[in-house]
C-alpha cells in the first residue's frame, strides 16, 4: 500500500507542478484564461495538488516510522 500511496503523491507532486508552471508561463505570454479557466485559478488549482501531495508523502513517512517502531 506504501507503494501505490508513494506513486499517488509522486504524481501528484508532478501534476501540480506541471499545473503551476504552465499557468505562470501562460499568464507572462498574455493569455489570461487557459482552457476557459482564468490562468490563476489553475495556479491555486495546481497549488492544491501540491499540497495534497505533500499530505500524501506525510503520511507514508508516518506508516513508515510506525512500521519500523512497532514491528
Amino acid at each position: 500500500m506504501e507503494k501505490y500511496l508513494e506513486l499517488i503523491g509522486n504524481g501528484a507532486a508532478l501534476l501540480g507542478t506541471a499545473m503551476c508552471l504552465a499557468a505562470g508561463l501562460l499568464r507572462i505570454y498574455g493569455l489570461f484564461f487557459v482552457l476557459g479557466y482564468q490562468s490563476m485559478t489553475v495556479f491555486v488549482a495546481g497549488t492544491g495538488v501540491m499540497v495534497f501531495a505533500c499530505l500524501v508523502k506525510l503520511h507514508v513517512l508516518t506508516l513508515t516510522l510506525q512500521r519500523d517502531r512497532h514491528p
